[in-house]
């Protein structure tokens, strides 16, 4: 369904407001076009809607991730990796250090055979998404695990207006089905169902893509958003092809160009299946919100960054089969403290990881032509926490926050290179933490709110890195990870609604991190930083109605990351992004027919070696049209102008086949050409 302007506003200027659902705390949202009613805690701290949504181009599902102010999701891969994301300052890598959930289900992925914390979002269907949370900082007791840089809510819908097919044609052999809708049964109960279905070659000059992902999404619904029940059974398979980062002198010496691969024969597999139960029960002074949830999940995923340092090639498969069980529940109670409005939330979080097998294996041609390390790895963590709330008068409000996490890691080794480390890498621990989150807010007028917030979040490390005593591949000594590894952040808020029209808000936040060793995936051993960092930031946004047909946001971040002290001879943290600038316009040129241009900035950015990445200027574009009550129609246009800027880069060793030893050079991987994508609905 096209939105009106009107309606777009009225989502534009609640962006940052959160519901009682998302916060756990009953308490009445009014939205009123052009003047913000604020419930969140922090001027970093909003939610969109599926509608706002479903505006927005993307070219990968990962890129939903971009609502948040400030982030960015890349890729170095193929589309059915997890994406690579950026966030104040940090290279999240694929998830670590932002915590991520579905309906409650945690996304991020602890021990897992390519990175800690990989947040694969594939399985997502973006057309069933009702809204997405977003917490940016480390003043939130309700976010657990990996949530140094905040954390994002994704939610699914309770119910559908309508059904509908939709085909989807374009590029490189892009083709897309889509059918979803809903089913009323007897006693208002509603079964919402959506099949999606996605072939893709990609842009490549030597490989197919060959993606074929699949995803089922089953909910049924009893009750209504107060007092609901739902259970939701979600499938998704994938296989795809990988053309990685190549290297620059591959490309100026002509022997491949920007679209070509130096090994092309990379790729992946990966499942996911997970049934969730929510029970959601409000009543005249309270809200009980649980959550109970098991996934099955599975990944093979070939890799080769360094090409020929040995002399069969240095192609690796790593490998992950898991499952998870888990809860995420929580009662809020208002109440009274000396006739002031209180709100006390108390919380709980069990998760359990059963990893039948994570491993990393030599491979060639996908085929495995030895072991690095193979293990058997139990995790459990179980997190309560506390929220106070309490406005001492019409214009201030306080939130404390206290959170305690155990952690449990048991570690048995099956294989390794070097077979004599296995006993001694195997074990198990434990380990726990306390975080606290302060947080202030004041409003000086009907129109301006401040805020300030300080806070703890953490990240786990690899549980094999908690273990590990000696290398498995060349038997040295090495030292083991710290299990739990905090952050510490403040921040200073604005956020001013200027009329009814426009909403202006910024932030100015510091974080900090301590030294820490870290479990390195894609080696089976750890490394360490040996020194630790801080990063300073500024984070400005303006949400604008221009007229009657035009809506505007824009983003704007800037960071300043850098070592404590000066670390191979720089205190600038390699993969930082310093400037960070998104622009959205969406015009409403009928009731019928609106457009939606995105343009996302990067600046340039420090790389390991005192190497520089150069900036990146994408640019998507959206067309819709509604012909009727039952036909749709939506044309993207992702890379308009076709620009051939890198979509990441990094820089490290790696050998060519024809020489004769490692060269330091740069890497990356380009945008894909500008694709037409054309996308027809049909609404019953």
């Amino acid at each position: 369904m096209t939105l009106t302007c009107p309606r777009l506003t009225l989502l534009l200027t609640s962006l940052a407001a959160h519901t009682a659902l998302a916060d756990g705390v009953h308490i009445e949202e009014i939205n009123v076009i052009g003047r913000h009613v604020e419930t969140a805690t922090t001027a970093s701290h909003g939610q969109i809607s599926g509608e706002q949504l479903g505006q927005r181009p993307i070219l990968r599902t990962g890129e939903i991730l971009e609502v948040v102010p400030g982030l960015v999701a890349t890729q170095h891969s193929g589309s059915g990796k997890a994406n690579q994301y950026f966030l104040r300052g940090f290279n999240l890598d694929h998830g670590t250090d932002f915590s991520t959930t579905v309906d409650a289900m945690p996304v991020n992925m602890p021990s897992h055979g390519h990175g800690q914390g990989y947040a694969d979002l594939n399985f997502i269907i973006p057309e069933l998404v009702a809204s997405i949370a977003y917490k940016k900082g480390a003043y939130y007791a309700d976010l657990a695990d990996f949530s140094g840089t905040g954390g994002a809510q994704v939610r699914s819908v309770n119910y559908l207006n309508d059904s509908q097919l939709e085909l989807g044609v374009g590029n490189y052999n892009h083709r897309r089905l889509l059918a979803s809708g809903s089913l009323l049964s007897a006693g208002g109960a509603e079964f919402i169902y959506g099949l999606e279905a996605q072939k893709y070659d990609g842009p490549w000059d030597d490989i197919s893509e060959d993606v074929d992902k699949k995803n089922l999404w089953l909910k049924q619904v009893w009750g209504d958003e107060e007092n609901l029940l739902s259970i939701t059974a979600m499938a998704y398979q994938n296989s795809w092809n990988s053309a990685d980062q190549i290297p620059r002198r591959a490309v100026q010496q002509g022997i491949i160009s920007d679209l070509g691969s130096i090994d092309t024969t990379l790729g992946g597999e990966s499942n996911r299946y997970s049934l969730s139960g929510h029970w959601l029960k409000t009543g005249s002074d309270s809200v009980l919100d649980v959550n109970l949830y098991a996934i099955g999940y599975d990944m093979n995923l070939w890799s080769n960054f360094t090409y020929f340092t040995q002399p069969q090639g240095d192609q690796f498969e790593q490998v992950d089969d898991r499952t998870i069980a888990g809860w995420d529940a929580r009662y809020a109670l208002n109440s009274e403290f000396n006739s002031l409005s209180m709100t006390n939330t108390f919380g709980s979080q069990l998760r359990h990881d059963d990893i039948d097998e994570v491993g990393l294996f030599a491979s060639n041609l996908r085929v495995r032509t030895g072991v690095f390390r193979q293990d058997e790895v139990q995790q459990t963590s179980l997190g309560w926490y506390w929220q106070n709330r309490l406005q001492w008068s019409e214009k201030l409000s306080t939130t404390v926050g206290v959170r305690y996490d155990r952690y449990w890691f048991d570690v048995n080794a099956l294989a390794a290179a070097d077979p004599s480390t296995l006993a001694v890498n195997s074990g198990d621990s434990s380990d726990d933490i306390v975080t606290g989150s302060f947080n202030v807010a004041y409003q000086f007028n009907s129109h301006l709110n401040g805020f300030f917030s300080v806070g703890q979040g953490f990240h786990s490390n690899d549980a094999r890195g908690t273990s590990i005593q000696r290398d498995p591949v060349t038997g040295e000594t090495v030292d083991p990870v710290d299990p739990l590894v905090p952050t510490l952040g403040y921040e200073l808020g604005l956020r001013n609604v200027v009329s009814n029209n426009i909403e202006l808000s910024a932030a100015l936040w510091y974080l900090e991190v301590d030294s820490e060793l870290l479990f390195v995936g894609d080696a089976g051993t750890t490394e360490d930083t040996g020194v630790g960092s801080e990063r300073t930031g500024l984070e400005l946004t303006l949400y604008a109605r221009l007229g009657e047909k035009h809506l505007v946001d824009v983003e704007y971040s800037y960071t300043d990351a850098q070592f404590v002290q000066p670390l191979d001879g720089s205190r600038d943290i390699p993969g930082a992004l310093q400037d960070v600038f998104s622009l959205g316009l969406n015009t409403q040129w009928t009731e019928q027919f609106y457009t939606h241009l995105r343009v996302r900035h990067f600046g340039d950015y420090a790389l390991d070696g005192g190497a520089q990445a150069e900036p990146s200027t994408l640019v998507n574009l959206r067309a819709g049209m509604q012909f009727n009550e039952r036909w749709q129609a939506k044309l993207d246009i992702l890379n308009l102008l076709d620009a051939d800027d890198a979509d990441i880069t990094y820089y490290y060793a790696s050998q060519l086949q024809t020489e004769a030893q490692s060269v330091d050079d740069i890497h990356y991987h380009v945008f894909e050409p500008r694709a037409f994508r054309l996308s027809v609905g049909y609404h019953f």
